[in-house]
Parts: C-alpha cells; sequence; structure tokens
C-alpha cells in the first residue's frame, strides 16, 4: 500500500522534487504561466470544438495535457489523454469541453492549496 499523501489531483512526488530541485519561486512561476497559457490552450480547443475541426481538437487537447503533466496536475493530465484521442460527436464535445473547464478550476485551486501549504 501507499503511504505518501494521497491527492487524486496533483502528482505531489513531483511537485515535491520540483520543490527541492528548484525552490518555491520557480514552482510559483511555472504554476503562474500554467494559469496563462491554459486559458489559450481551453479557447483553442473550443475553436476547434465550434468549427468541428479533429485534428485541431487533437493538437489542442495534447498541448494542454503536456502542459499539465508539466505542472503535476495528474488528474487533469488523464483526463486529456482520453480527450485527445476523442471521437465523439461535436454536441458531445461540448459537453466534455466544460468538464474538462471544471476538472481544469480543480486542479488549480488544488495546486494553490498545495503551493500554500509548503
Amino acid at each position: 500500500m501507499e503511504t505518501k499523501p494521497s491527492n487524486p489531483d496533483l502528482d505531489l512526488e513531483l511537485l515535491q522534487g520540483y520543490l527541492d530541485s528548484l525552490g518555491k519561486t520557480i514552482v510559483e512561476q511555472m504554476f503562474s504561466l500554467y494559469c496563462q497559457q491554459v486559458e489559450i490552450y481551453l479557447n483553442d480547443i473550443e475553436r476547434s470544438q465550434l468549427t468541428d475541426s479533429i485534428s485541431g481538437w487533437q493538437e489542442h487537447c495534447h498541448k494542454m495535457k503536456g502542459a499539465a503533466a508539466s505542472v503535476g496536475m495528474y488528474q487533469l493530465h488523464g483526463q486529456l489523454k482520453l480527450l485527445e484521442k476523442t471521437d465523439a460527436s461535436t454536441d458531445k464535445k461540448a459537453v466534455l469541453l466544460e468538464e474538462l473547464r471544471s476538472s481544469n478550476e480543480q486542479a488549480i485551486v488544488a495546486f494553490q492549496h498545495w503551493l500554500e501549504s509548503v
């Protein structure tokens, strides 16, 4: 059984490694950059959904997936992994996008709480 602190949203081992090797200031900067960039990714994903661009949807989900992984957003990364490959209809993608926005907000809050606790 795992004994490390459990957080379904965050890869705490990765984040602790960042903290130990880079320091809190750099981790805060990484998080700030993610928060700025993720709005662009979400808007690009939405544009792809609205124009029914399968390649655009995949490309932008892939970019956001990488960004989520780089800041240890474990659950969000997994969700994007599935979304990137989905062959859902445009209407279904609209629902998936709203779920993604909600999950992203949840991951940001989880990261903020973690950052405040270290």
